[in-house]
């Protein structure tokens, strides 16, 4: 039996109208519901960790995800990620290096950025570090974070981010996309998937979105699952950044 389609509309808020208060605590709740459902996973001093953080956020008033197109690197070259990376023993937490990431690779101010839940358990990567994904609404700016929580209303909707105010830092980030949550819903996007060849899950084909990455090529067949921008000539959200997608999809109510 194959996976079943995702819903068209969540049960907590809509995909399709801005981001709120209301919606923040929908999701919120939703995200700690879900991982008190999961065994808890403490560090492992012999395993080396990361940390990614998912970006929420309005964009032109559209709810969606801040996502990446990897540079020419060593390792998964041309593959979409969400931002993040080692944590680093200057790093407080494992939340800090996330935070600490997505300031080095996107530019986002720290301040700008509100901690919504954690999703899990943290897998391992192909590289065997153990990657601790945690979910962050980033607003306007930092000055906007303040003035929504101290003048805001709750049905106010929360200010957009400007995708040019971000700054990709080359050759690590070769490009950096919004996702809108409404594509997540659309069939004609998802592709089944076995996450470590066992494990299924839907891909979210984005070629369309991202469009042509100047020195980025990701067409023909994959040699290693999971490794490269997708399958069959596609730019695809998949692999590990993929699986925590499909668990975010999952936590507030969009698969079953």
């Amino acid at each position: 039996m194959g996976l079943r389609l995702p819903c068209s509309t969540s049960s907590l808020f809509s995909v399709t109208s801005p981001l709120t208060g209301p919606s923040l605590i929908a999701i919120r709740n939703a995200l700690q519901h879900a991982i008190s459902q999961q065994p808890r996973i403490h560090a492992d001093s012999h395993l080396v960790n990361a940390a990614v953080l998912i970006p929420l956020c309005n964009v032109n008033n559209t709810p969606g995800l801040i996502l990446e197109v990897r540079g020419k690197l060593r390792t998964h070259s041309g593959e979409v990620s969400f931002p993040g990376g080692r944590v680093d023993e200057s790093d407080e937490s494992m939340l800090g290096a996330a935070l600490r990431e997505s300031n080095e690779e996107l530019g986002l101010d720290p301040r700008q950025i509100d901690l919504l839940g954690e999703l899990g358990p943290p897998e391992l990567s192909l590289s065997k570090m153990r990657v601790w994904p945690y979910v962050g609404l980033v607003h306007k700016d930092a000055e906007s974070r303040r003035e929504f929580y101290d003048h805001g209303t709750p049905s106010e909707n929360i200010p957009s981010l400007s995708m040019s105010s971000l700054k990709p830092s080359a050759p690590e980030v070769a490009h950096v996309f919004h996702l809108p949550l409404a594509e997540l819903v659309s069939p004609k996007r998802l592709h089944e998937h076995q996450f470590r060849g066992k494990l299924p899950y839907w891909a979210i084909d984005v070629t369309d979105i991202v469009g042509g990455v100047a020195g980025q090529d990701w067409a023909g067949e994959t040699p290693v699952d999971e490794v490269g921008g997708g399958t069959e000539g596609r730019l695809e959200v998949w692999g590990l950044t993929g699986w925590y997608l499909n668990l975010f999809m999952r936590a507030i109510g969009l698969l079953q």
